[in-house]
């Protein structure tokens, strides 16, 4: 584990240059925002912020780089969704709770999927507040996420109005979607999604 950390953090040094990193965090403050938080994130993020950078001013996602670990993107507070099905409006000022179950294991297209608000409304909202920790906008409405906790602990995820999905990177019956295998591509100049 500590070997494959270690290539991890390597790949991971080498797509940011020094001058788009912000400071690291200091491995007490990550713990105390993990006790805080009731999660521990999973590698390789977790070595990232503490050894990299928490936040960047440049890479994924195309707005901003990567946002430093519990902030939001500016329009996250604002967000006006055309494809928000809930009855109650998504509440941008919100506490996230990471340490809460990530509602989610493979893609929801709530645009066509949800018809019941009973069950649908709390697990839209979940969506977007339990169980991750942002990573940043593509634009205003798109956000990438960090599944912290659940079956999809580890895995980037794609949150924009009327779905949410899991980042493709590889088939789906081989490991991959991680922190490391979407900045990976994003530094290559991969595409994002490819077709399975």
């Amino acid at each position: 584990m500590e070997d494959a950390i270690s290539g991890a953090i390597a790949v991971l040094r080498g797509a940011f240059p020094a001058e788009v990193r912000h400071c690291p965090l200091d491995r007490e403050e990550l713990r105390v925002w993990e006790r805080r938080h009731g999660v521990v994130l999973p590698e390789p993020y977790r070595t990232f912020v503490t050894e990299i950078a928490n936040g960047t001013d440049d890479g994924p996602p195309g707005e901003g780089g990567l946002l430093p670990l519990g902030e939001k993107p500016d329009s996250w507070a604002v967000r006006e969704a055309d494809c928000w099905m809930s009855p109650e409006p998504f509440d941008g000022a919100a506490v996230r709770v990471p340490g809460q179950p990530f509602p989610l294991e493979e893609e929801w297209q709530w645009e066509y999927d949800y018809y019941d608000h009973t069950r649908h409304s709390s697990l839209l909202h979940e969506t977007y507040q339990h169980g991750s920790v942002l990573l940043g906008s593509d634009r205003p409405g798109e956000y990438w996420t960090l599944a912290a906790t659940g079956p999809q602990r580890g895995r980037v995820w794609w949150l924009r109005d009327g779905c949410a999905a899991p980042y493709v990177d590889r088939p789906s019956d081989q490991p991959g979607g991680d922190f490391l295998h979407w900045v990976r591509d994003w530094h290559v100049g991969q595409r994002w999604w490819r077709a399975e």
